[in-house]
């Protein structure tokens, strides 16, 4: 990788030239990967504002979602100045500071955390405004801080790995908006067009994510804030079995989903895993069933089965169900339980407790529809089901749900043993 992590000023990309280089008066929106080197541009840049451009009195404001990001990209300007440009620095009673970097001309950078309200940023007059992840701050920082550029004919400078496109309102962030302005010179930093990321690690972690998790991490792509969980093309590209169709020799797996007071339908879902693909073999849906009556249903598919796991939901009815399965010699081995919380702990490979959430599931059942590891039965209560399922992010979380997702959360839990290593623990 030609990239010196000790001086990254010495191997800069194309694009970081290009926007250090770029005029100080033009406003710059950079969109960019992680790790994609949004942070040293915007710290080079400040000091070449100041040491070139600014005078007496003229300050670049650099501002990120909290204190510590704030101080790493003013950390990052100072290890530069000090080695290009060690002369120019003030010393004395305007050394610098975790908050501030003075010039002998008079020029300097303040750096502070932008805060819910954006008061850091008030009293201040700046030529220079540099926004670090900005595309999870809120509207009401912007509100304090734009001001801030009048008196000065300043501009603006404002990054981000993506994030939604919409607030918790249904409104345009200000991000966003800044992305589509004319005014803005754009950046628009991939990972794969970055010479910074290992292509072989970039490989292995879009096999790993889902198409949707790669795109915001890696892509820097702007994605809706709430989505069709399952594509319609990708629902229709594993619904390909039917019932009568032959039944694998492998491990078998049973999902279930018990009904919520009755309200809607309990589903035990059953799978085969071979040679590393999960075909659907039987699907049994009932409403309004006593939770007696789900017990022994289950009782009589492992007879039948003879599941390696049955995955049940114990957050609300489900733990009526999977109580009695634990008295019950032929199942107490094999009964786990996958709540439908944020989270749980499971184990990982080699028996460490790993917390996975609702996302962990549904990313799986993903992952393996992508990679055509998975066949279903062609039947539209499926592709109902699977068609119901919506996302959103929230503060950072992926929540998922819908209205019609009984099925699907059968699914998921049914080819989690494509990821569960945990322990036999049982009780006797």
């Amino acid at each position: 990788m030609n990239y010196n992590l000790n001086r990254p000023w010495l191997s800069l990309d194309p694009w970081q030239k290009d926007y250090i280089e770029t005029p100080p008066e033009q406003d710059c929106f950079l969109l960019c990967t992680r790790q994609g080197g949004k942070t040293t541009a915007m710290s080079i840049k400040s000091i070449e504002l100041c040491v070139k451009h600014f005078k007496k009195g003229e300050v670049v404001l650099i501002s990120s979602l909290t204190e510590r990001q704030a101080q790493l990209m003013l950390s990052k300007a100072l290890a530069y100045a000090e080695e290009v440009y060690p002369e120019k620095l003030a010393k004395g009673k305007d050394k610098p500071t975790m908050h501030r970097l003075f010039f002998k001309n008079g020029a300097g950078i303040l750096c502070y955390a932008a805060g819910e309200q954006g008061d850091s940023t008030r009293g201040y007059s700046v030529k220079k405004l540099m926004i670090d992840e900005g595309s999870r701050m809120k509207e009401t920082y912007f509100t304090s801080a734009t001001p801030t550029l009048s008196v000065m004919h300043g501009s603006m400078d404002i990054a981000s790995t993506p994030y939604g496109t919409k607030n918790k309102y249904g409104e345009e962030t200000f991000f966003y908006k800044c992305s589509k302005d004319k005014n803005f010179k754009k950046f628009y930093i991939s990972a794969e067009n970055c010479p910074r990321h290992d292509k072989e690690f970039l490989a292995k972690e879009e096999a790993r994510m889902t198409k949707l998790q790669y795109a915001q991490e890696y892509l820097a792509q702007f994605l809706d804030e709430l989505q069709q969980f399952f594509s319609d093309e990708l629902i229709a590209q594993v619904m390909t079995r039917k019932r009568e169709d032959g039944v694998p020799i492998g491990k078998t797996y049973l999902g279930v989903d018990v009904a919520r007071m009755g309200k809607d339908a309990t589903v035990l879902l059953s799978v085969v895993k071979k040679d590393d693909k999960f075909y659907q073999t039987d699907m049994e849906i009932t409403r309004r069933t006593l939770l007696t009556e789900t017990v022994k249903r289950i009782k009589n598919l492992n007879t039948k089965n003879n599941y390696s796991k049955i995955y049940i939901d114990t957050t609300g009815m489900g733990f009526g169900v999977y109580d009695p399965l634990l008295d019950e010699d032929d199942t107490k081995r094999k009964v786990v339980s996958i709540e439908n919380d944020y989270r749980q702990l499971s184990y990982d490979e080699d028996g460490s407790k790993k917390k996975i959430s609702k996302s962990d599931l549904y990313n799986n059942l993903k992952n393996l529809m992508e990679q055509n590891r998975i066949e279903l039965f062609k039947e539209k209560e499926i592709e109902i089901s699977l068609k119901s399922v919506q996302y959103e992010y929230s503060e950072g979380v992926l929540k998922i749900f819908g209205n019609d997702t009984h099925i699907a959360e059968a699914l998921v839990r049914a080819v989690w043993g494509n990821k569960d290593k945990s322990l036999n623990i049982y009780y006797y």
